[in-house]
């Protein structure tokens, strides 16, 4: 089974939509001579992390956002896991969405956070996603050359629930658009990355946005590939940049056949069933 090539675009939030769009073309192209088969931007990559700016940064499937992501992937031959934005749905709410594009630049996925993050963390952060985002309902996995893929956004990753369903549902690589803080990310950010790539013998792909002290929500950044055996493979640190990583399917492969973890189940004590 081929190689495949996956670049983690970790790029500073502009206030500015068209510049996030602008910043993340010029990332793609800078790293077309890489030929990365797929490539991932950061959680909210085109609207600052702050609640109150999510309604007002929202567009509805098919916007300008959507377009000038849908060109990104198509200019550049990569499947584009396009970090996240705030959706406005049919249905009135705001979610934190990940749309996916195949090379052609054909939306074949959509994933909506799962998991909102509202935390209250004694003398570090707090947060509350869910004052003006809606919460998704379903796992999100796609279809690629290389098989089935799956995506999930950064709060999700914390419940190993998520990503087993997404790995029940084929998925061979796992991204995860994702913004953890200063707070979150020194002490859990590489370990739940390592975690879940134990848990469920998949690589880990997690992108995030580069650090701005100055802004109201500070990313950790650190931007990280971890392999099935729960090695990490690259990790940037908190400034801008690009991880590029060549993920091995017949290695995934030979690490579940020699340590049968997901074949070695007892379904006949235990299961995941979705209600």
């Amino acid at each position: 089974m081929p190689v495949i090539r996956v670049a983690a675009i970790q790029m500073p939030t502009s206030p500015d939509k068209a510049e996030n769009i602008r910043r993340a073309r010029g990332y793609l192209e800078r790293v077309r001579t890489e030929k990365p088969d797929f490539a991932v931007l950061p959680e909210m990559f085109c609207c600052p992390y702050d609640t109150k700016m999510f309604p007002l940064y929202a567009e509805e499937e098919g916007g300008a956002i959507w377009h000038g992501l849908s060109a990104m992937a198509r200019e550049n031959n990569v499947y584009l896991i396009g970090g996240s934005m705030p959706e406005r749905g049919k249905d009135g709410g705001v979610y934190n969405t990940c749309y996916i594009f195949d090379r052609e630049g054909r939306q074949i996925g959509r994933h909506r956070k799962i998991h909102l993050f509202d935390v209250d963390i004694e003398g570090g952060q707090s947060f509350r996603e869910s004052d003006t985002l809606s919460a998704g309902s379903s796992e999100t996995v796609f279809d690629t050359e290389f098989g089935r893929m799956g995506v999930i956004i950064c709060f999700d990753i914390r419940f190993p629930e998520m990503v087993r369903l997404t790995v029940d549902g084929g998925t061979r690589v796992v991204f995860v658009p994702a913004a953890f803080n200063m707070t979150t990310g020194p002490a859990h950010w590489t370990l739940a990355f390592r975690s879940r790539a134990i848990d469920n013998q998949v690589y880990m792909v997690g992108c995030a946005p580069a650090r701005d002290a100055s802004a109201g929500y500070v990313s950790w950044g650190h931007s990280i590939v971890t392999d099935p055996w729960g090695s990490v493979m690259g990790e940037l640190d908190e400034r801008e940049g690009v991880l590029i990583a060549d993920i091995d399917l017949d290695y995934e492969e030979k690490v579940r056949r020699e340590l049968p973890l997901l074949s070695g189940r007892r379904h006949d004590l235990y299961r995941l069933d979705k209600v």
